[in-house]
């Protein structure tokens, strides 16, 4: 019976282990911290929906269902790329408040 185990599993205990957390900690750690970037991104996203109400319309284009779904596809990718890495500084102040409370 040969049983391999998947590296990234042994690199997460051990990184958990180095940093005095049990595997379950940091699992739940890296989790909050994810979906406190997943909320921060969804608020810019809702941010530049409305700066983009707040624009007169031109003519230039003409607005159609796939302009308007193209449109918050792009707003929602920048949203994504905004969060990412240091961000606003919103999804880090919740993180910080909840990382107490697992």
């Amino acid at each position: 019976m040969n049983l391999q185990i998947d590296p990234r599993i042994v690199q997460s205990v051990a990184t958990a282990n180095q940093q005095g957390q049990s595997p379950d900690k940091a699992k739940n750690d890296k989790q909050l911290r994810e979906s406190t970037r997943e909320f921060e991104a969804m608020y810019i996203f809702e941010v530049y929906k409305a700066m983009r109400k707040s624009v007169p319309e031109n003519g230039l284009i003409e607005k159609s269902f796939s302009t308007q779904m193209y449109q918050e596809m792009l707003d929602m990718e920048m949203a994504k790329n905004t969060a990412a890495g240091e961000g606003m500084g919103i999804g880090k102040a919740m993180y910080e408040q909840l990382k107490d409370k697992l």
